[in-house]
């Protein structure tokens, strides 16, 4: 296994070096693609980072980060580290709340912020920061006017910062050559699912670690690879993937315009790699079931007689063993006539990898786009274990989440829970001693993951420990294979299977407002808004149909015996999911107590 005995900041210094004028990252402006080169990256890192200094900026102090993905978040990001600080990210999407409680528990002396909308987060806390030294935004539109000391432009920043490189041209070599690989580089603040988010320190050494000998021997990039950053680079995925991964791989990042502007932007990059939490790739798959029940009767023909074909070739790849002449050219005709065209619709036709984590995801949405023909895997990780636990080296098996990695060590605890140990396990949660020793109680880091691992040394995650049901008659059941089956389904967006300590299974499901909007549009059924078309005796029995069917290959002690729609869709804003659209659990259970209560009365 390689030691890791390098940081963040001098790999980007190594990256400028060795690739100079080649493209490191693309943004489009205006319409237009523009291109940055890695000697680009480097100077505007170089710049910000001294004009941090200068703002009195020293090594440790902690700097937020508030914005929406974006080169100069990431320049923010490799600035602070680069003087040796801790960079702090937060959701964009977090409410002015949920910032007041980051910036102060992360004891951050500045914040870093997109625009005029996450500046007023902050400035609607600053009575409550008194650590809070300046708010450096990248975006002044409509904040000229404001008198505001705390507010001061991030281009001000550059220009002090160029100022202080020409006046003594190799400070920020020093600055950079005086970090260590024990250094913690960032603090990721975990979602919060069951409380106030923790933050998880992460060192220089914990995520080179993982990315050179966990994730490379899975995903093998290389410096011609290309993706879209899209998911929030305050999140262990994306901070991997658009910041950390290319300073070792060299390969080039590309910035989604917004999340709306995913599906276009994938079209337009043509990505060789993809990375997505489940809920992307259930809104792919749907929006290809929607398009094809839309399409000609031909069409919609062609998709399902060549699905066999997809299916039999990619059981071949994903065992591992060669594809027979045969079943190939069956594949290329199918590929040809109905399988590229998809590709190219859903922006993955030079796709070599797609990846899905972050969540449990069935495997029908998956098979879907092995189909396809785009390798697929599904990966765990974590954000405590740098973002790597376990993905495929070699075989692809339906439900596994592959081997676990080369950075880590594993074992199951009697309970089946997952416990790791290694260079990638986090440094701990900060100003939270007790939290840290919680999950570290023996050297082992206690993931709260039940998984199987099969002969061939394959992990399966069961479910999270604290949310596995055991019903009354003592039969333990996991909510997120039941979910999964009933989000298969293009008119269910969210489930929450419900159950422990009761007698029989039940769920609460959100509709997917949009394809059964559209399903009700084509068989006249009126409705305003989400909440007149979720209380439609109409849809009720489209659900009770999806629900039957999803209940099918379940054990009958695990089918789904009642259900409610919910009047709401549920909402971040309201508490009720996180930043990365996970269901918070414990505050669905609670709030929606009189619709469950009422699914087992009487029973």
């Amino acid at each position: 296994m390689e030691r890791v005995e390098t940081t963040l900041p001098k790999l980007l210094l190594e990256k400028a070096r060795l690739y100079g004028g080649r493209v490191a990252m693309r943004e489009k402006y205006k319409g237009i693609w523009q291109e940055i080169s890695w000697n680009t990256y480097r100077d505007k890192v170089e710049a910000f980072s001294l004009g941090l200094v200068a703002l009195g900026m020293t090594k440790g102090d902690q700097v937020s980060i508030l914005g929406e993905n974006c080169p100069e978040w990431i320049f923010t990001d490799l600035a602070i580290q680069g003087v040796g600080g801790v960079a702090v990210g937060i959701y964009p999407t977090n409410s002015a709340d949920q910032v007041r409680y980051i910036l102060d528990h992360s004891e951050s002396r500045f914040v870093v912020v997109k625009d005029q909308e996450q500046a007023d987060k902050v400035l609607a806390a600053k009575e409550s920061l008194s650590r809070l030294a300046k708010i450096i935004v990248i975006d002044m539109k409509g904040l000229r006017h404001y008198e505001e000391p705390l507010i001061v432009s991030y281009r001000e920043v550059e220009a002090a910062g160029r100022e202080a490189a020409r006046q003594d041209p190799e400070r920020f070599s020093r600055l950079v050559a005086a970090t260590r690989p024990e250094d913690v580089a960032f603090i990721v603040y975990t979602s919060g699912t069951t409380g106030h988010p923790k933050g998880a320190m992460i060192s220089h050494r914990n995520i080179i670690h993982q990315i050179v000998n966990g994730l490379q021997p899975i995903l093998r990039f290389t410096d011609r690879d290309t993706l879209l950053s899209y998911l929030p680079l305050c999140h262990i995925l994306e901070r991997n993937l658009s910041m950390a991964m290319p300073l070792v791989f060299g390969y080039t990042v590309n910035f989604a315009e917004s999340i709306d502007t995913v599906q276009q932007n994938i079209q337009e990059i043509g990505p060789t790699f993809f990375a997505a939490v489940p809920r992307i790739l259930e809104k792919l798959h749907s929006s290809v079931q929607i398009r094809m029940g839309d399409s000609t009767w031909f069409k919609h023909w062609m998709y399902r007689a060549w699905q066999p074909v997809g299916r039999r070739v990619s059981q071949f790849e994903m065992s591992g063993a060669p594809v027979p002449w045969g079943w190939r050219l069956l594949y290329a005709l199918g590929y040809l006539f109905i399988f590229r065209a998809i590709r190219d619709k859903i922006g993955m036709l030079n796709c070599r990898c797609l990846m899905s984590g972050g969540a449990p995801i069935a495997p029908e949405i998956l098979s879907f786009f092995r189909i396809l023909g785009v390798r697929t895997i599904e990966m765990y990780g974590i954000t405590e274990t740098a973002g790597t636990v376990s993905g495929p080296r070699g075989q692809i098996k339906h439900g596994s989440v592959g081997e676990p990695c080369r950075a880590l060590e594993i074992k199951l605890a009697e309970d089946g829970e997952i416990l790791l140990r290694g260079d990638s396990i986090f440094v701990g949660y900060y100003r939270d001693p007790a939290a840290t020793h919680d999950v570290l109680p023996d050297g082992w880091f206690h993931t709260g993951d039940i998984g199987q691992l099969d002969a061939d040394g394959h992990l399966y995650i069961v479910d999270r420990k604290k949310d596995i049901i055991i019903t009354s008659g003592g039969k333990n059941i996991s909510p997120s294979e039941i979910e999964n089956k009933l989000k298969c389904s293009t008119y269910v967006k969210e489930a929450i299977v419900i159950g422990d300590r009761r007698n029989f299974i039940t769920a609460l499901i959100q509709i997917d407002y949009d394809n059964v909007g559209n399903w009700a549009q084509k068989n006249k059924i009126p409705f305003t808004t989400y909440r007149s078309l979720a209380e439609n005796p109409a849809v009720y029995d489209l659900i009770k149909e999806e629900v039957h069917a999803a209940n099918e290959g379940l054990a009958q002690v695990e089918t789904v015996k009642k259900f409610k729609i919910l009047e709401k869709e549920l909402d971040q804003d309201d508490e009720e999911l996180t930043a990365t659209q996970k269901v918070k659990r414990k505050i669905i259970e609670e709030r929606f107590q009189k619709e469950i209560e009422a699914m087992y009365a009487g029973r």
